[in-house]
């Protein structure tokens, strides 16, 4: 067997198997990446899980274009109301791709702010696909909400989660 394995072109089969299994075992035990849909799920279960209750207020309910945040190097915060295929100044990777490559869609965004200790928190939460959980005729702008936030981190909050709402 010591002779075997003096000999290089013996070894280098044995290396090739090695490098495979190694491949094979790096595959089969990364992790994939996460959707980020997947990731403000899970966001949503900690905060409903963990978070503390706090009164809000809720400033507006709006509608982004994603698409039109590339290459953008500030977000300006107004809606996007127009459509961004029509926009010629909107920017958009989207929209000078063929006519085969549809864009971004529009993301629903509730804005709303809360106070913690004397700290004043403004920020919003994209409600894309929980739209069924409230009636977005009944929100109003300035409306009192419940808003959960993570103790160890105030900033970090919700509005809404997939089996809890703080609307009223």
């Amino acid at each position: 067997m010591n002779e075997f394995l003096k000999d290089w072109r013996n070894l280098a089969p044995l290396a090739g198997l090695a490098v495979l299994a190694g491949a094979g075992v790096f595959l089969a035990f990364r992790q994939k990446p996460a959707d980020s849909d997947e990731v403000e799920r899970r966001r949503r279960a900690y905060l409903n899980r963990v978070g503390r209750i706090v009164e809000g207020h809720i400033l507006e309910i709006a509608e982004h274009d994603p698409s039109a945040l590339i290459g953008n190097s500030k977000f300006s915060g107004t809606a996007k109301s127009a459509d961004p295929r029509k926009d010629p100044n909107s920017g958009s990777l989207f929209s000078r791709r063929g006519s085969n490559h549809s864009p971004a869609p529009f993301r629903k965004l509730l804005h709303y702010t809360y106070a913690i200790s004397g700290v004043s928190y403004e920020t919003a939460q994209d409600i894309t696909g929980l739209e069924e959980r409230l009636h977005l005729a009944r929100v109003a702008a300035g409306q009192v909400a419940s808003v959960k936030y993570d103790p160890s981190n105030p900033s970090n909050s919700i509005l809404l989660a997939d089996d809890w709402s703080g609307l009223h």
